[in-house]
């Protein structure tokens, strides 16, 4: 009879296998990912629960072990903005950090997360030390704003169609001989609203239109891409 006890992975470690699946910080000498373990804190947030709200002083960068996040920003008229839609493997809250400023978007879990918090102090200090941690922070800082200038590129510019032809396509999966975009419980059409900058009605006409053009199809838990080349087209329109 075996007798001995189920092995348990230590928070160090743990906190190097997140490291191990994010850009860029996979490649750190592993002194440097030790002594990042060393600092890190973990935290769990419940679905709905704020992880730090827009205008706060920048105290921490996070890693998500497991989960969603959804980052975001309020209009002056009370409409939602997403900005980020953050899973296992994702690091946020670096840019406000390293630019020394408040976080610019409030953050909150869309369902059960597990998250690591690195004080910004011991990320700052540890920059100093290390010049390939501050090469790259940097190189993880210059996708990030790629990605904004592709945001505002896609709110500004295309039509509705077009954000939801290249969403889905960006986040298309090949599962059993189909391209699908899965839907997380949260998937709600308001949230997916919120995501692409407009309102469910818009949403839901832009979706339809899709589906009668024989792009698309909607189900309760993915939506299949049913021609990934006119899609394609579609999202250069």
């Amino acid at each position: 009879m075996n007798t001995s006890a189920p092995t348990v992975t230590k928070p160090t470690q743990r906190f190097r296998n997140i490291l191990a699946r994010i850009k860029h910080f996979d490649t750190l000498p592993p002194n440097i990912q030790e002594k990042l373990a060393d600092v890190a804190q973990p935290h769990h947030y419940d679905e709905g629960q704020v992880i730090y709200v827009e205008g706060e002083p920048a105290t921490a960068i996070y890693f998500i072990e497991r989960g969603w996040v959804k980052s975001t920003r309020i209009s002056c008229q009370g409409r939602e903005q997403a900005m980020l839609c953050l899973c296992a493997g994702e690091v946020f809250g670096e840019t406000a950090v390293l630019t020394h400023s408040s976080y610019p978007c409030t953050v909150t879990a869309l369902e059960p997360t597990d998250l690591w918090r690195i004080p910004a102090d011991d990320l700052l200090r540890l920059m100093e030390q290390h010049q390939e941690l501050a090469i790259a922070l940097t190189k993880r800082m210059g996708e990030r704003v790629k990605y904004y200038v592709d945001l505002v590129e896609d709110l500004s510019l295309c039509g509705v169609e077009v954000r939801i032809a290249r969403t889905l396509l960006r986040n298309a999966k090949w599962l059993h001989g189909r391209w699908v975009v899965p839907r997380r419980t949260w998937s709600t059409f308001d949230e997916m609203a919120v995501r692409l900058g407009t309102v469910r009605d818009v949403l839901s006409r832009s979706l339809r239109s899709l589906e009668k053009e024989g792009l698309i199809k909607v189900n309760r838990q993915e939506i299949e891409i049913l021609d990934r080349e006119r899609l394609e087209k579609h999202s250069q329109l």
